[in-house]
């Protein structure tokens, strides 16, 4: 059983990554077929790097994760923190509410969140342009605080209660407290949080197609334009870049994660 539980194993890791490294090595090939690899070349990258259209649009895509991420974890920490101070029933009942978006289609929240912005802007404030970045900005605030308060809430489930109520006790306010003695207990799981925010609002395509303008387009928004004609190579550089970032901010997240509980198992051990 455990031989077929390796196998399959590492027939899902080949399936999920083979795709993305037959991505890379295109990004380094001279030729514009994927039949064959021709010859290696940074051509492709020397490309991109001189397209302002692609880069300006990177640049709107990095913006927007940056901006709904920061917005998203501020909001969804101090969300996570008001859940667990209510009683169990009813903080069970909050997190199932919480957790609808993260199980709900995109494209229904994308058609939903649509339709809200323009009844809004069009027939409650006579905007005609009623979808532009602000509503591209919403949108992603909002499908951004679950993955917060599901980071979060963990970490201050694990938290030592005493420790807010002895800061209480010493003379700190409720904001000095949570700043001196909750936040830093938290912050790798708000971290973790911000960088899954950011990984999602980077990769969103549904969602952000049904609410941005044309005033301002995000790079997968773009991109879907070109699947419908053959792929530029410089294209599979960009890909390839953007996959690198999110590797990065993934080990980043992880060793966030391990540092975690590493600090809280030598503080256990240290308290026996």
């Amino acid at each position: 059983m455990k031989k077929f539980n390796r196998v399959f194993t590492v027939l899902i890791f080949i399936f999920l990554y083979v795709p993305m490294a037959v991505l890379i090595v295109a990004s380094f090939d001279t030729g514009k077929s994927l039949a064959g690899f021709e010859g290696f070349t940074m051509q492709q990258y020397v490309r991109l790097f001189k397209d302002r259209t692609l880069l300006k649009l990177l640049g709107n895509s990095i913006l927007l994760s940056v901006l709904a991420s920061s917005i998203a974890t501020v909001f969804g920490t101090v969300a996570a923190v008001g859940i667990n101070g209510l009683n169990h029933r009813m903080r069970k009942t909050v997190m199932t509410l919480t957790n609808i978006p993260m199980t709900n289609p995109d494209i229904v929240t994308g058609v939903s969140l649509s339709l809200l912005f323009i009844f809004i802007g069009t027939k409650m404030l006579g905007i005609r342009n009623s979808l532009t970045f602000w509503t591209l900005l919403i949108a992603h605030v909002t499908f951004n605080l679950p993955y917060v308060i599901l980071n979060v809430m963990p970490k201050l489930k694990q938290m030592d209660p005493s420790l807010k109520d002895a800061a209480l006790d010493l003379g700190c306010t409720p904001l000095q407290a949570f700043c001196k003695v909750t936040l830093p207990e938290i912050m790798p799981g708000v971290a973790s949080g911000a960088i899954m925010a950011f990984t999602m609002s980077l990769d969103d395509f549904v969602i952000s197609y049904f609410v941005s303008g044309t005033g301002f387009v995000t790079l997968p928004v773009q991109i879907y334009t070109y699947v419908k004609k053959p792929l530029q190579p410089k294209v599979y550089a960009m890909f390839t870049l953007l996959f690198l970032l999110i590797l990065v901010l993934m080990i980043v997240m992880n060793l966030l994660q391990a540092r975690g509980m590493k600090k809280r198992s030598a503080a256990h051990a240290a308290s026996k």
